[in-house]
């Protein structure tokens, strides 16, 4: 019986770990709010996970450059990757930077939601999912790399549900953002907004 409880269990350590980081290094934790585009600002940013892919973690042969071993977007995914992009471009909202993991549901997510813009692969905003010990440096580089954001615009992240736990202790949905600005003790939450 135990060991079947940990394999239960094990799963849920890497976003477990990463918000007791995050909750340990300061900066302020989500709460659950409703959708709140008006939180989208100059300067802030948007830390959003991957649109759906169904699926948890990743295949047993999994490798970084090969998307056919991955966990991909599905129709759904593509779809709400699109209104990601849409809502933005209704609102105006000016994107001066857009990073992804290196995962190709990231990638994919963020040149659906914005295309003819430049996606730049950052290794700090891969997964730790499969291997909790990544998460305290990664996370520290990810936190860094925000940190110096100032804008102009705004910066789109799209990660993982792990490293965004991570960040800023709260969980996110498929496809959901969660807008951040660095503030004196770290990152700072503003809101939710969905597709």
């Amino acid at each position: 019986m135990p060991g079947l409880l940990w394999g239960l269990c094990r799963p849920l350590v890497p976003a477990l770990l990463g918000a007791c980081a995050s909750l340990w290094a300061g900066g302020t934790v989500a709460q659950n709010t409703p959708a709140d585009w008006s939180a989208v600002r100059d300067g802030h940013i948007v830390l959003f996970r991957h649109a759906n892919a169904p699926g948890v973690g990743d295949p047993p042969q999994f490798r970084l450059g090969d998307c056919s071993t991955q966990r991909n977007l599905d129709e759904t995914g593509r779809a709400q990757a699109r209104r990601i992009g849409g809502q933005f471009r209704q609102r105006q909202i000016p994107v001066r930077q857009v990073l992804t993991s290196q995962w190709c549901r990231t990638r994919e997510t963020a040149q659906l939601a914005f295309p003819g813009q430049t996606v730049q692969d950052e290794p700090a905003f891969n997964s730790f999912f499969g291997d909790a010990s990544a998460s305290p440096a990664q996370t520290a580089a990810a936190r860094a790399r925000l940190m110096a954001w100032k804008g102009p615009g705004v910066l789109v992240v799209v990660t993982h549900q792990v490293n965004i736990s991570a960040l800023t202790g709260t969980f996110s949905a498929s496809g959901e953002g969660i807008v951040v600005r660095p503030g004196r003790d770290g990152l700072d939450v503003l809101g939710r907004v969905q597709p």
